[in-house]
Order: structure tokens, then C-alpha cells, then sequence
């Protein structure tokens, strides 16, 4: 029988060895993207219920998520089924959305508190003072009184007053909790 050798003939001098000589080279997985030299650490399906993948950089990755249609295939009924399903799965993050950090939007206002600043064209990091200025201004623009007749104003006016609500009742519930 023969015998295995549990010693090195190094003395315990690992210097002797070069560094990195017992370890062997790790593999790399490169972006799928044609002519893209970044690692690939995302993967992503190559088709709906495919197990095949392909594997991304993070820059690539969410160019494909963007343009990726989840609900491709399905008629409408199906799709808003599983819309409502997934949505529902996040129904933690909605009770906890009183946090500032649980819901959606950048952290601080809701979505539609952000969609509600898109309609007034301002900045995520409006105060409640530059939103009414904005309403203000806006409402006066196009009141049907001042244009009658105009469809188009009176449109407006009305995502105007509705963007206005969403953020009032949205400040009234931020300085109830802050009182």
C-alpha cells in the first residue's frame, strides 16, 4: 500500500512556492451583449417559461428589462389576472408605506405623489408651499371660466385639481404623523 504524503517539502517556507501556485484560475462569465467585455453576473430569460438564460452586465440588464414585455402571450383577461396577483404578493411594502422607505417612488413621496409633481412640472424635491404656487398658477391658466369652450383647458384643469389633491392629502397625512 502505498503511503500519501501529508507534508510538503517545503519546510513550512510557503514562500518557496510562487503565490497563487496551489489555487487555479477562476472563470469569468463575460456579457452576452455582442462586443460587451464587462462580467456577466445577470442573468435574464431568453424567452417567456424558458429555463435558458442569458447573462448580462448590469448596464445591459436593465436595457433589457426595460424593453422585456411580461405579459407577452397572454390575452387580456390572463394579464390583468397576474398583474393583480403580483401586485398583491407587495402588499407588505403598501402597509408599510407609512415608512418613507417602504414605498414606491424616490424614497420620499409615493407614486403618485411623483406623478401628481409631473402634472404641476415640478421637482421631486418640491415643498408644499411651491406646489400650491404651481396649482395656483396652473388653475388659474386654465379655469373654463377664463377659457371657455376649449376642451384641451379644461382637461388640464382637471389633472391640475386632481394633482393637487393627491399632494394636499398626502402633506395633511405627513404633518398629521410629524404632529
Amino acid at each position: 500500500m502505498a503511503r500519501i504524503p501529508t507534508r510538503t517539502n517545503d519546510w513550512g517556507f510557503p514562500r518557496w512556492r510562487g503565490y497563487g501556485a496551489a489555487s487555479a484560475a477562476t472563470t469569468v462569465r463575460l456579457c452576452d451583449r455582442h462586443g460587451c467585455s464587462e462580467r456577466g453576473d445577470c442573468p435574464a430569460p431568453k424567452s417567456p417559461n424558458s429555463p435558458e438564460r442569458w447573462y448580462f452586465c448590469p448596464t445591459h440588464a436593465g436595457e433589457y428589462n426595460r424593453g422585456w414585455n411580461y405579459f407577452e402571450g397572454l390575452d387580456a383577461e390572463e394579464a390583468a389576472r397576474r398583474e393583480a396577483s403580483e401586485t398583491g404578493e407587495g402588499a407588505a411594502y403598501a402597509a408599510s408605506s407609512h415608512y418613507a422607505w417602504g414605498g414606491p417612488g424616490d424614497g420620499s413621496r409615493s407614486r403618485d405623489e411623483m406623478r401628481a409633481l409631473d402634472v404641476l412640472g415640478l421637482e421631486s424635491d418640491a415643498d408644499f408651499e411651491a406646489v400650491r404656487a404651481a396649482w395656483r398658477r396652473m388653475a388659474k391658466a386654465n379655469h373654463p371660466d377664463v377659457r371657455p369652450g376649449d376642451a384641451d383647458a379644461a382637461t388640464k384643469f382637471q389633472a391640475v385639481q386632481a394633482a393637487y389633491e393627491v399632494l394636499r392629502a398626502a402633506e395633511d397625512a405627513r404633518t398629521w404623523r410629524l404632529g
